[in-house]
């Protein structure tokens, strides 16, 4: 009740505002020029506002795409910190000899790099490759699950991004621009497509490894998008969601008449305003109300059988990116569009023994790399993968040198920040398995064939997910968007 009448209070001092003031001004001068500033910046636009009621009640539902998808769903595996290429995928004997090395003037001149100074040396692989399966997959022991699904797995090895610090990197990745703003690709994903599931948000975020991503909420937030479509993070220990169980001394029969109160509200505060966004707010008080039954099931792996439990590494009760695997199965199997899977911790640049490519690098991948491939081997099983796009990679790439942190020689073997080359492998819906495409250079420095731009990556994406992303735009601040900018190809030889 207390909440009730802070919603009442402010709903009142809401009125007493500015905004309020000039955006029920008749045809006063000050409304009509507010109302075209507030409509260039795409807060309220006339035909939107006429048609809200219709675009909120069907905000989250199926929606067709722009043509047949090859997938109906992502699981999108962030390894936040940018795990070194040249440990895991991308066999480079040559840099083995020349470990030890001076690197080369051409690597270095005109360059930028985060921490390297001066001339370092050079850095042989840590990791022992081999080929596995049909495909002849290069994958180093770091990885020995992933190495028995080589074949169901496409690389992409010469990808390349603009930014080469952290925070900016990820939000390029997940949103199309370094700079705060702009909507993530769940988002993206979850506004042309809604929900199978009117009982569970359409995008769902599980974070992992201490700490979130650098760059924060905003590499899942909807930016310019209604915030309907932003991702819920959901957490593994406790409540999955902060205060979904009723209050104590609060029964459902109650919550339910409070959320309708507070609802009625809001659609008198619409009917005077017309802002968009109060419809947003009806709708998450609605979604929330539904989670509070549906999220807690679909969390709950109490049930599932322990040969699963076993495959995946997972121990009930305890929060892990082992659970956040199963968990991102069971939410697409519920009919969720998009799981964003986030593992703080991949950043190995020899300033410690965590953060050094011969063991910290070893550690994260040994606890990551069994409930990945139990990932795909779970999905493949229940015939889900097919439907399934299941992406895993960082922010960028690790360099061929050893960093020498403001030209000092590090402790432990460690690799700076790159611009030039990193892999990112896709599997599942739509995708060719056992495929590569890219290739670099000798030593692991620059992409030399079938270069690909995180740009392209998303393009490809999205015509998994059935849309041009050219086509596929909103309408913000006097120009149609885009989750790629103005750039993008679709990676067409990973297509199956």
């Amino acid at each position: 009740m207390e909440k009730l009448l802070k919603e009442l209070q402010a709903a009142e001092l809401e009125r007493q505002t500015r905004r309020y003031f000039l955006q029920t001004l008749g045809a006063g001068i000050g409304s009509l020029g507010f109302g075209s500033l507030l409509s260039s910046c795409g807060y309220f636009e006339k035909d939107k506002v006429a048609s809200a009621p219709l675009q909120l009640a069907d905000a989250m539902g199926v929606r067709l795409p722009q043509f047949a998808p090859k997938a109906k769903q992502v699981i999108y595996i962030h390894m936040a910190g940018a795990p070194s290429q040249l440990e895991l995928f991308d066999y480079k004997p040559e840099l083995e000899k020349y470990h030890g090395k001076d690197c080369p003037a051409e690597f270095l001149e005109g360059k930028k790099f985060a921490f390297i100074k001066g001339v370092p040396k050079m850095l042989g692989p840590k990791g022992k490759f081999a080929q596995h399966g049909q495909s002849g997959a290069w994958i180093s022991d770091y990885l020995p699950y992933l190495q028995t699904v080589a074949d169901d797995v496409s690389f992409v090895k010469a990808m390349y991004t603009d930014q080469f610090n952290h925070a900016p990197a990820q939000l390029l990745m997940h949103t199309g621009s370094a700079r705060l703003g702009r909507s993530s690709m769940g988002a993206w994903t979850v506004y042309g497509l809604g929900s199978e599931n009117k009982n569970l948000p359409g995008f769902i975020v599980l974070a992992s490894g201490g700490k979130q991503p650098d760059a924060g909420k905003s590499v899942w937030g909807s930016g310019f998008l209604p915030t309907v479509y932003q991702g819920v993070q959901c957490r593994t220990g406790g409540d999955p969601v902060l205060y979904v169980s009723d209050p104590q001394g609060m029964n459902r029969d109650i919550r339910k008449q409070t959320i309708e109160a507070i609802n009625e509200i809001n659609k008198q505060a619409y009917e005077e305003v017309k802002d968009p966004e109060i419809l947003t707010r009806i709708s998450q008080y609605e979604m929330a109300f539904r989670m509070q039954m549906s999220v807690p099931e679909v969390m709950d792996v109490s049930k599932e059988p322990q040969y699963i439990l076993d495959m995946y590494g997972v121990k009930p009760g305890e929060g892990s990116f082992a659970m956040n695997c199963l968990l991102a199965r069971k939410l697409v199997e519920n009919g969720v569009r998009f799981v964003q899977l986030f593992d703080w911790g991949w950043d190995t640049h020899g300033t410690s023994e965590d953060g050094s490519v011969e063991i910290g690098l070893h550690k994260k991948c040994q606890a990551s790399d069994q409930s990945v491939t139990a990932l795909l081997k779970d999905l493949k099983m229940r015939g889900l993968l097919d439907e399934t796009l299941v992406v895993w990679g960082g922010e960028f790439g690790r360099t061929p040198m050893q960093e020498n942190r403001d030209g000092q020689v590090l402790p432990y073997s460690g690799r700076d920040h790159h611009l030039e080359a990193f892999t990112v492998w896709m599997a599942g819906g739509g995708v060719k398995k056992g495929f590569s495409i890219g290739e670099t250079d000798p030593l692991g420095y620059y992409g030399v064939k079938d270069r690909t731009h995180v740009h392209d990556l998303q393009a490809t994406i999205l015509h998994l997910m059935g849309f041009n992303h050219e086509k596929f735009t909103y309408p913000f601040q006097g120009r149609n968007f885009r989750l790629t900018d103005v750039a993008g190809k679709v990676i067409r030889p990973i297509l199956a």
